[in-house]
């Protein structure tokens, strides 16, 4: 019986699971990991944030030689898209993320079981295998981090071959000539721009007026501009209505928020990307007694314990942006805690990232937020244009844009458009966790010449001293 207990299971071995589960052994709890998938990793190594960089770096590196590397003095006579060689690569690198967790919790002495966990009561997880075969663990604290999965409407019903989620999109055996994106948020957009690069015709239909949610618009304005340069066409304040599966596509019914017009279009593929949703099915949350929301999000204290004392959930299945790195600090404090510590998670300061070309990364508050707080702000912004870096690399277009308290000067958040921001952000973040002001962050060394100087002058820029322009 001593094999079958232990001080903490963890459902799930996503961001936040495995990331929980390590920090936990290393605080000297006996820890298992329980996963239903054949893989560690969840969504974002399997399916997610992983094969889909993969696919964006590659898709980039196949664009550049179509269309930019000329301009650096390098000729080249025929360019071929490879798509067998390209998604092997993803699923390589898909796979040593993956064999890296497996090899991470042996180094931790973590127990890991294949197999669908199921709470029974506090302190007690059935897990069920492959071959039907069950056995129960016991333990002192269970974590529920089972993460999130695509919401699926119900006229747009996944196949994964011709109306995919991102699932699908990750895995088509060829390029198709026309895709249907439903959705203009990070999952569209991303995997949007890696089948425009390799040749599809890409439509995004929005039911919004604005792409990107609540991310900066002056942000969103600047990618909208440059995917529309390359190909890609949007239909914003627009609702999908209808679908039809036939023999070479999919039909597609919308209309125009504006006046009702209902039109239908053939697309060989439908990428379906309208968000995600909490996934805890089967995990036993009703039967034990753990309280949801209306919107399916599992019930937390600070502390991130359920409803049920001994019983916790962190990630996807909380509130929340559905975020790897949200889900990975969360389960680090709660491990903390566990161990007898004090964790603590700073959401003022979770990053957003959109990896398109260019990126879009953010962090805090925009200034329409901050308006609507009643904060008076100062705004400082500096564009890719000035910078002698961005010029040499040949990608010139956005900007950098930082927010700082009139009053303080303390900065509250943080967002740009424009080459590698989706790395630049994490200075303003270090920045903001240690309270700091524009002035501290524009009176640091930034090399030269560097994207990173464009931070630089933004920040200067909020007291109207940026240098370079």
């Amino acid at each position: 019986m001593a094999d079958n207990q232990f001080d903490l299971i963890i459902i799930g071995s996503g961001p936040g699971g495995y990331v929980g589960a390590i920090r936990a052994a290393q605080l000297g709890l006996k820890t298992a990991v329980i996963e239903k998938d054949k893989t560690f990793g969840g969504t974002c190594l399997n399916v997610g944030c992983i094969p889909s960089k993969a696919l964006l770096e590659s898709s980039e590196h196949y664009q550049a030689v179509q269309h930019d590397i000329a301009a650096h003095g390098v000729k080249v006579s025929k360019v071929e898209l490879d798509l067998p060689t390209m998604l092997a690569r993803k699923d390589k690198v898909v796979k040593q993320n993956t064999e890296g967790i497996a090899f991470l919790f042996k180094k931790n002495k973590i127990t890991s079981f294949n197999g669908f966990g199921k709470i029974l009561s506090a302190g007690k997880v059935e897990v069920k295998g492959a071959d039907g075969n069950t056995q129960v663990l016991t333990t002192k604290s269970i974590v529920i981090a089972t993460g999130s999965v695509p919401v699926e409407l119900p006229f747009l019903k996944f196949d994964e071959k011709r109306i995919v989620s991102n699932t699908g999109a990750l895995t088509l055996p060829q390029v198709p000539k026309t895709m249907i994106v439903v959705g203009g948020g990070v999952i569209g957009l991303e995997l949007g721009s890696v089948w425009q690069r390799l040749g599809a015709e890409v439509t995004v239909i929005e039911y919004t007026a604005r792409l990107g949610g609540t991310t900066d618009q002056d942000c969103m304005n600047v990618l909208k501009k440059n995917l529309e340069k390359e190909g890609m066409k949007f239909l914003l304040s627009t609702k999908v209505t209808g679908s039809n599966v036939v023999a070479d596509g999919v039909e597609v019914t919308y209309e125009a928020l504006a006046d009702g017009k209902s039109t239908t279009t053939k697309a060989d593929i439908v990428l379906v990307a309208t968000g995600r949703k909490p996934f805890s099915a089967g995990v036993g949350c009703e039967d034990v007694g753990v309280q949801k929301d209306p919107q399916g999000r599992i019930v937390v204290d600070k502390h991130y314990q359920t409803t049920v004392p001994g019983i916790y959930a962190i990630g996807d299945v909380i509130h929340g942006p559905m975020l790897a790195h949200k889900a990975e600090e969360e389960g680090v404090a709660l491990a903390e805690m566990l161990a007898g510590g004090a964790g603590h998670v700073n959401y003022d300061t979770v990053p957003g990232v959109i990896y398109t070309h260019p990126e879009v990364s953010n962090v805090g508050l925009s200034e329409e937020q901050a308006k609507e707080k009643g904060i008076e702000i100062n705004v400082g912004k500096f564009p890719f244009l000035a910078n002698g870096r961005a010029r040499a690399k040949g990608f010139t277009e956005g900007f950098v844009k930082i927010i700082a308290d009139k009053k303080t000067d303390k900065i509250l958040g943080a967002h740009m458009v424009g080459p590698s921001v989706s790395e630049l952000i994490h200075e303003v973040i270090v920045c903001m966790e240690f309270g700091g002001s524009s002035e501290d962050l524009a009176r640091s060394f930034h090399a030269h010449p560097t994207l990173s100087e464009v931070v630089r002058e933004a920040a200067l820029a909020v007291e109207k001293r940026a240098r370079q322009m």
